[in-house]
């Protein structure tokens, strides 16, 4: 096998410390190419006493990372605590972060939690003051901005005793904002933590995690006016999928890296455990019908604490190739939540045979 064809999935520390869980981590990659990690130091994934919303940075393509720093305050005796922060890059290069700022009653009461905006123009150096946009609800999407330049915000919330799916929309850079809009609901099932994708000509691809611990597939929507209106559940070929990250690479294929959950008897002990990606097509992301859409699957990585938790990540592709991905694991921290970087590229997803024996069969080959 050529050297020069096969890229194992390299591991990185990003952050980690011994008193905090660390956890929920996205990335983006600044206008002068450095990047930049956002996540949530808090007492425990099951405990929200403290939290507060930190940034890292590495300028070596995330070989090292920088000591982290504190865009929030902390929220020790607060009526409040932070959750899920994501980070975007705008087409003006500026930043923007967005981070769900849910009551102490916690996800009971996700349809009353304040979701804001921090802007970067200076690469990630300052931040701007949050500022609160009337979408409500937890684990926000990153927020996506059109070719239109319309920007869209999404979280959820229960919903008529599930969960559902629910955006604004803005036209003006954030100024105003549309009424709500629902993306998807549904009295069978649990949709939540969407992944919003742009295709282009006004076409959105909503791809989101089913929560009803049954390891089902990851449904998914279609939008063919810029977010305004969604079409009926499809479901997608990515079993037990959790925390979609979807986005388009420079091959011309897409991404999508997600928790695994299997679903059946024995959680905590058996769940939790495993971090994939896979990758996909417009045309499998555009198909209206399951059995018209194929994925590629991988494992990216794998959780051996017994107090196993991972799968909410976020990822970036360099110029040549290169995919970056932070994740957040417990692993060798036992029980403690840790951030963790995977160096990685398209190859690492294809089967390369040794050299004089064949590959497979031809149809196997057809999408990729």
């Amino acid at each position: 096998m050529s050297n020069k064809m096969f890229y194992p999935i390299e591991k990185f520390p990003v952050a980690r410390d011994d008193k905090y869980y660390l956890a929920w981590p996205d990335l983006a990659l600044t206008g002068d190419g450095r990047l930049i990690c956002v996540y949530n130091e808090c007492v425990h994934h099951t405990d929200r006493s403290y939290t507060r919303i930190m940034l890292c940075e590495s300028s070596d393509r995330g070989r090292s990372w920088s000591e982290p720093r504190a865009l929030t305050g902390g929220t020790r005796n607060l009526p409040y605590s932070y959750n899920c922060p994501r980070i975007s890059r705008l087409r003006d290069n500026r930043l923007v972060i967005i981070v769900d700022r849910v009551p102490t009653g916690g996800e009971k009461d996700a349809d009353k939690a304040v979701n804001e905006l921090y802007f970067s123009s200076d690469n990630g150096s300052s931040w701007s003051p949050a500022q609160e946009i009337p979408l409500r609800g937890i684990v926000p999407d990153k927020l996506v901005e059109l070719d239109n330049g319309r920007w869209l915000a999404a979280a959820h919330y229960p919903h008529c005793r599930k969960l559902a799916e629910f955006l604004r929309y803005s036209d003006d850079g954030g100024q105003t904002w549309s009424e709500p809009v629902t993306v998807a609901q549904d009295s069978r099932y649990n949709l939540c933590e969407v992944s919003l994708l742009p295709m282009g000509n006004g076409v959105v691809v909503a791809l989101l995690r089913e929560n009803s611990a049954l390891g089902l597939d990851c449904f998914k929507t279609i939008s063919y006016d810029n977010g305004q209106s969604w079409s009926p559940l499809i479901h997608f070929p990515l079993p037990g999928c959790h925390r979609p990250v979807a986005g388009k690479l420079n091959e011309g294929v897409y991404l999508i890296t997600h928790r695994f959950i299997q679903g059946g008897y024995g959680w905590p002990e058996t769940w939790d455990h495993n971090f994939f990606a896979a990758i996909t097509t417009r045309e499998s992301l555009l198909a209206i019908r399951r059995n018209d859409a194929q994925t590629r699957i991988m494992p990216v990585d794998y959780d051996r604490s017994p107090y196993a938790d991972t799968g909410y990540s976020g990822w970036v592709q360099f110029d040549d190739g290169e995919i970056y991905v932070v994740n957040y694991i417990v692993d060798d921290h036992y029980d403690k939540g840790q951030i963790r970087g995977y160096s990685m590229r398209m190859e690492s997803f294809l089967f390369m045979p040794p050299e004089g024996v064949s590959g497979l069969p031809t149809h196997q080959h057809k999408v990729f």
